[in-house]
């Protein structure tokens, strides 16, 4: 157990003195100079319509409203279209051969 203790030579070091031992001396030699600590650079915020612009609530409505009711008009042609093929080619979808 003596062997895995001298392996460690850090573990008896007291962290608190080790810090303020390193701030003590450039702060009391004049030949070096005190370094201030920065703030942080302002994160850059992008706004929301940098991606996709915003639209008024009744601009929104008509635009959404309208791609809705041309999908749902696409889909009930499709459907009729696809009502006749089926009429003209005697009501059978496929035939298993």
């Amino acid at each position: 157990m003596a062997a895995g203790d001298s392996k460690d030579m850090l573990k008896n070091v007291d962290w608190k003195t080790v810090g303020e031992s390193s701030t003590s001396t450039s702060t009391t030699s004049s030949s070096t100079p005190i370094v201030k600590k920065r703030l942080p650079k302002k994160m850059r915020q992008v706004p929301d319509y940098y991606f996709m612009p915003r639209l008024s609530r009744p601009k929104a409505f008509v635009i959404y409203g309208a791609c809705i009711a041309a999908g749902i008009g696409a889909g009930m042609l499709g459907e009729i279209w696809i009502k006749k093929k089926i009429k003209e080619d005697g009501g059978v979808i496929w035939e298993m051969k």
